[in-house]
């Protein structure tokens, strides 16, 4: 199957059950995907009136309990962005798939791109707090579908799954697990009665019981700033534990849930690769070719973009004497890297926009010349 197709069937086996979009290359297979297949197992989908909407509806249907998502690509993602901070600051458990292509505006509509990085994670306003998962296989596209969903589910959350162009479109071969074999989590329901029922209690693990509408809970759901009972406060101390423990939720408490990295040949690494999603297929590629020569290299893939996975870059900055980082953008994730590594060695950058991919043959060459 396909990339986009990985996202669709991975999304019905986790229980997703309402999915709202509008067509867009390179993601409109998504959509078409689930137009077909999402009837079959009982859930809505529906094609709304443009991007906004799209997004908008998500938090209605998830606020009923069910598991929601939407697809799109770089101009509607940028469309989306209010409904994200609105699900982050309301913790509406959602996931929002974009297939990048090269932009800005409607830029490069039909080819990869990485240029959504920062978007993703500052795309809208305000202190906020995001997870953002990336593939770099169809494989991997399916497992990272299901965890997303996770993710949004346990942690009361929007979560951001990001694909490119060639990992939404390529076709590979997927081993499918038996749905009953799955790992599903699903969101924490109030023990009380709806007389006692807080929609955003402070509780031990910094996630608040969510209630489905129509169940006999009835609550106040806001963009505003709130108290616990849902109502808005302009209250400084309000704001700022409110704000306070959306970071934490997601930045400190449950890292263990969001984490998700690879390394290859990082044991005696001299020269380390950071590359991400299309990218660290050819970045693999350029590493075995090294290391059949004899050149010492490794390979470090995040599969968790945001929180920035950077713990583990500190020990192996110690370790090697360069880290490489390629991107097809003009540099979005080198100054994190940068800052991770706080001058413990040296980092590069290696970037290619325009719309080719980069190749394993360009990115060995940049590498080696500099050795």
């Amino acid at each position: 199957m396909t990339g986009n197709e990985a996202v669709a069937e991975a999304a019905m086996d986790v229980g997703m059950r309402f999915f709202a979009g509008y067509p867009i290359t390179p993601s409109t297979e998504i959509a078409e995907h689930l137009a077909a297949r999402l009837p079959m197992v009982g859930g809505v989908f529906i094609q709304m009136e443009d991007e906004i909407a799209a997004a908008s509806s998500l938090i209605g249907a998830s606020l009923t309990g069910a598991k929601v998502m939407t697809a799109t690509s770089g101009p509607g993602f940028s469309l989306k962005q209010e409904a994200i901070g609105y699900a982050c600051v309301a913790e509406i458990p959602s996931v929002f798939v974009n297939v990048m292509r090269g932009g800005p505006s409607t830029g490069l509509p039909t080819l990869p791109a990485q240029g959504d990085m920062m978007q993703a994670r500052w795309g809208t306003h305000g202190d906020h707090f995001i997870v953002v998962l990336y593939p770099s296989s169809v494989q991997e596209t399916y497992l990272l579908t299901i965890k997303a969903f996770n993710i949004a589910e346990a942690l009361r959350t929007p979560v951001i799954l990001l694909l490119d162009e060639i990992i939404g479109h390529v076709t590979e071969k997927v081993r499918l697990p038996f749905v009953k074999d799955l790992e599903i989590i699903e969101r924490k329901k109030p023990d009380k009665p709806p007389e006692d029922y807080l929609p955003y209690e402070y509780t031990d693990d910094l996630v608040p019981p969510l209630a489905p509408f129509g169940t006999g809970y009835r609550f106040h759901v806001t963009g505003l700033l709130h108290q616990e009972s849902g109502f808005p406060s302009n209250d400084p101390a309000v704001a700022q534990k409110l704000l306070h423990r959306l970071r934490d939720k997601i930045e400190v408490a449950h890292r263990d849930l969001i984490d998700d990295w690879d390394e290859e040949h990082t044991e005696d690494a001299e020269i380390l690769v950071y590359a991400y999603g299309a990218v660290a297929r050819s970045a693999r590629s350029a590493v075995k070719r090294a290391r059949s020569e004899g050149r010492r290299w490794g390979l470090f893939r995040p599969r968790t973009i945001w929180p920035f996975v950077g713990a583990r870059l500190g020990p192996l900055a110690e370790q090697v004497d360069r880290i490489v980082v390629a991107e097809m953008n003009l540099g979005q994730m080198v100054g994190e890297v940068e800052r991770a590594v706080a001058g413990r060695c040296d980092v590069q950058l290696f970037s290619k926009v325009g719309g080719e991919p980069i190749h394993p043959d360009e990115l060995y060459d940049f590498i080696a010349g500099g050795e």
